[in-house]
């Protein structure tokens, strides 16, 4: 992982980690980079003076992190509309299936499969499949697809 000192447009200092170089360029081209004081998405990199260890002076004694002031938080990534757009897509996503589609639970590939050979009745249904069940599904010719996690079920 790498820590990038960063800096927006409009001069707002900030720090991110990424898994590589490029992945900071991508993540960047893409959009998906933005500052967390004003939110735009013109970021670059701050210059930085690298923190290298010297080993032709011995062992150095431990350096003690500096406590946090509790009056200057520290900076947070908040999301950018783009992701606020699309947290907003997900849920209305699970909204529509929820009020349009019966929960069949774990019976998901079982119901599926009966709805495919005709032998119950068409509906629209939603619930939970092993992946094994979706390879079989798929295998059958089981038209069907996975919903995505809900926003903040996971965070």
């Amino acid at each position: 992982m790498i820590r990038y000192a960063l800096i927006c447009d409009n001069a707002h200092e900030f720090e991110s980690w990424f898994p590589t170089s490029a992945g900071f360029e991508e993540q960047a081209r893409r959009g998906l980079v933005s500052c967390p004081v004003c939110g735009s998405g013109k970021v670059e990199r701050a210059i930085m003076a690298p923190n290298v260890a010297r080993t032709d002076l011995g062992p150095k004694a431990p350096v003690r992190a500096e406590e946090p002031s509790p009056a200057a938080p520290a900076p947070l990534a908040l999301m950018g509309e783009k992701e606020k757009a699309l947290r907003e897509m997900v849920a209305a996503l699970h909204r529509h299936v929820r009020e349009n589609a019966e929960h069949v639970g774990e019976r998901f590939a079982e119901e599926a499969l009966k709805i495919h050979h005709g032998e119950t009745r068409e509906r629209a249904i939603y619930g939970q499949a092993t992946p094994e069940d979706a390879r079989m599904l798929h295998e059958e010719g089981v038209d069907f697809l996975p919903l995505p996690g809900l926003p903040d079920s996971r965070n």
